[in-house]
């Protein structure tokens, strides 16, 4: 799988396989398996884009009388 939104709908995938009540204890356990390893993919790929956007927000090119934008992420600002 290419990038981030595609290995997000995986993991969403896997989570509706796994909730069906007629899936079979080793199917289950080969997607939690699955599930696992793109969840800690994602949160890697989430780390990366986090430590990007602290070296943006912290950027020594910003004039210091300037206010960091809002940039509306993860519900600041409400």
């Amino acid at each position: 799988m290419k990038n981030f939104e595609e290995r997000l709908q995986r993991l969403e995938a896997l989570g509706d396989k796994i909730r069906k009540p007629d899936i079979s204890l080793d199917e289950a356990l080969k997607a939690f398996e699955e599930g696992i390893g793109l969840a800690k993919t994602l949160e890697k790929d989430l780390e990366k884009v986090e430590s990007r956007i602290e070296v943006l927000m912290n950027s020594p090119d910003a004039s210091p009388a300037q206010e960091a934008p809002d940039l509306g992420l993860f519900g600041e600002g409400d």
